[in-house]
């Protein structure tokens, strides 16, 4: 993921930089029900089988503190404060998550969930709570396989 390929989606800064991997998801409804999306899990499994589950996207702001901010020297004896804004205190973050909460049939619904890794080839992504919404029966889990770019 380069900064060039997420700029319009998350800014200047991309959460890949900063060890957080945001992944789109876009479910579309082709059946003739309702479906209810929440909750939805995402779970991230490597190759070698290690489950990463997402992160909420309201906390992900807290996976990379701020830098503390540096005292420089301004007019008598009033310090300058300089420091640098935490990169993951993004808006575009938590609004561009999944947040679907139900599926009229023939609609689509999209946005990312956030995993605290990597991207590995010949990793899987497993999506499950999707129920029918009238009667609450809980749809098959999908398993996405991650190919490679």
């Amino acid at each position: 993921m380069t900064t060039k390929e997420t700029r319009p989606v998350f800014g200047k800064k991309n959460p890949y930089n900063y060890g957080v991997m945001p992944v789109l998801i876009v479910i579309q409804n082709d059946s003739g029900k309702t479906i209810r999306v929440q909750p939805l899990q995402a779970i991230w499994v490597s190759p070698d089988r290690e489950r990463i589950e997402a992160t909420p996207a309201k906390d992900v702001r807290y996976l990379t503190a701020p830098r503390r901010p540096s005292v420089g020297t301004g007019p008598a004896s009033i310090p300058k404060l300089t420091g640098r804004k935490n990169p993951l205190d993004n808006w575009r973050i938590e609004g561009r998550a999944f947040a679907a909460q139900m599926l009229p049939p023939g609609q689509s619904a999209s946005g990312f969930f956030y995993f605290q890794t990597g991207y590995q080839k010949g990793a899987s992504l497993y999506l499950t709570g999707l129920r029918e919404a009238e009667s609450g029966k809980e749809l098959l889990y999908f398993e996405i396989p991650v190919s490679a770019k």
